[in-house]
């Protein structure tokens, strides 16, 4: 069983149909965004409530791209999940004879707790695959929410308050001060606005921890959305795998050592899993991923008073960039509204 997988097979463990199409590019009008029966905005002056998404799972780089993947080693494997389980389980045991033992029955032992799993871990599979799904979803339409003060001279500032994503079609948004999170500034970007309406964003550069955001994702969006009474990985193996259960039939299965100590490592190991995780998560942001991006969307003037309502028909070019490895960006778009 592998351990270390890309982070693009742990954020992108997609189902068909995972993708959301993200709208907001027109809310009426022609194809393209625009909308001929509304005047062209003179002045794009304004504060604007915005969305961005992002498809980071299709080329994220460089180290950034790189993550234990607990998610779908947990049932990657024909002896999954008890397999998964054994494993942290015996990681968590003391050197010795007992440990020794353990590890050499492992396929055996697999296979008996396989037939009693009803009782050992009813939920885990489905709330595992449950999760990579989930995650998958996320990355592939990563969302920005963002606030963009534009003054009368065309400079403008932009700052990310906080993540939207969709999970099997229900919106879900964080706002980054309900969690601790810093939010994230960008000032001096350069915007014009054509006679014909065409909104240009000029180049700049965005910085994001994006271990703490999946951090975020993960513990304040997607595990409480799967088992409301856990808000951690840690929590969520403890709720779906019995260790009771599991070192009882442990020590039936080898005749030696103790089922207390099966169990005590059982719950160790299940710990050490997911809090591993939450440090490569951290390891991350040793370094930011920065986010180049040029921006042409249309502006809309609904109301006929001269000023930009709305900017529909976003799309953000440019690349991506971690610890000095560059990407090309995938598919972005973004769109937004006057406060």
């Amino acid at each position: 069983m592998k351990t270390i997988l890309p982070l693009s097979m742990l954020f992108a463990v997609t189902v068909a149909g995972c993708t959301s199409d993200h709208q907001g590019d027109a809310p009426d009008g022609d194809a393209d965004g625009g909308d001929a029966a509304q005047p062209v905005p003179a002045t794009p002056e304004g504060t604007y409530a915005m969305q961005s998404h992002f498809d980071l799972a299709a080329n994220i780089p460089g180290t950034a791209g790189t993550i234990a993947s607990y998610v779908i080693d947990a049932t990657d494997s024909p002896g999954d999940p008890t397999l998964f389980i054994l494993q942290k389980l015996t990681a968590a045991l003391p050197d010795g004879q007992i440990k020794d033992a353990v590890a050499l029955a492992t396929p055996y032992v697999a296979g008996y707790l396989n037939d009693r799993i009803l009782e050992v871990a009813p939920t885990f599979v489905t709330k595992m695959l449950a999760l990579g799904s989930a995650l998958g979803q996320v990355t592939t339409d990563f969302g920005t929410l963002e606030v963009l003060e534009i003054d009368g001279t065309g400079r403008a500032v932009k700052t990310v308050k906080g993540l939207r994503f969709e999970i099997d079609g229900a919106p879900q948004e964080l706002a980054f001060a309900d969690h601790g999170v810093a939010e994230t500034r960008t000032p001096g970007l350069a915007v014009t606005l054509s006679e014909t309406g065409a909104l240009a964003i000029g180049e700049h550069e965005l910085a994001l921890r994006y271990g703490q955001l999946m951090r975020l994702v993960l513990d304040a969006g997607l595990i409480p959305l799967i088992d409301p009474a856990s808000s951690s990985l840690g929590e969520l193996f403890e709720r779906a795998v019995d260790c009771k259960a599991v070192g009882r039939y442990i020590h039936e299965a080898i005749g030696f050592g103790s089922a207390s100590t099966f169990e005590a490592a059982c719950a160790a190991g299940l710990g050490a899993g997911a809090s591993a995780l939450y440090d490569l998560m951290s390891d991350i942001d040793g370094a930011a991923l920065e986010l180049t991006l040029t921006g042409a969307a249309r502006g809309v003037d609904r109301n006929r008073d001269g000023k930009m309502d709305e900017v529909v028909a976003g799309t953000w070019s440019g690349s991506l960039r971690y610890a000095g490895t560059p990407a090309p960006l995938a598919t972005a778009k973004f769109f937004g509204a006057r406060m």
